[in-house]
């Protein structure tokens, strides 16, 4: 699976969040500074090209919506993470997290119980 740039990815993040969007949706939803409607325009072409988005044309414009959902990407980023920094160990990458995330008593009990519970 491709990786998304920067901007693409704050892109999808809205669209995801939306669920459907036109690019006039997405642009209301980004950030201040907002970009220009054509940059916006041109990043979600870019989307489409790279199957994260497809689009329907209602009227004279287009609706937008993820292809690939945010889950299934989240999850391919996060292996490649894992298998590039941490030599593929779910343990270690998980100890690094824990060690540089400073996590309380409470924390560490509600991992280790997820852990345990298999979910």
């Amino acid at each position: 699976m491709k990786k998304l740039t920067e901007k693409e990815d704050q892109i999808m993040q809205v669209i995801w969040r939306l669920e459907n969007a036109f690019i006039r949706d997405v642009v209301v939803a980004l950030p201040d500074p907002k970009p220009h409607y054509n940059t916006v325009a041109t990043l979600v072409k870019i989307l489409v090209k790279k199957g994260f988005l497809t689009s329907e044309k209602l009227g004279n414009t287009d609706r937008y919506r993820a292809v690939i959902p945010m889950e299934i990407y989240r999850q391919e980023q996060i292996k490649g993470i894992k298998e590039k920094y941490f030599g593929n160990s779910l343990p270690k990458m998980m100890a690094h997290f824990a060690k540089q995330e400073n996590l309380s008593d409470q924390e560490r009990e509600e991992l280790i119980n997820i852990i345990k519970s298999k979910n």
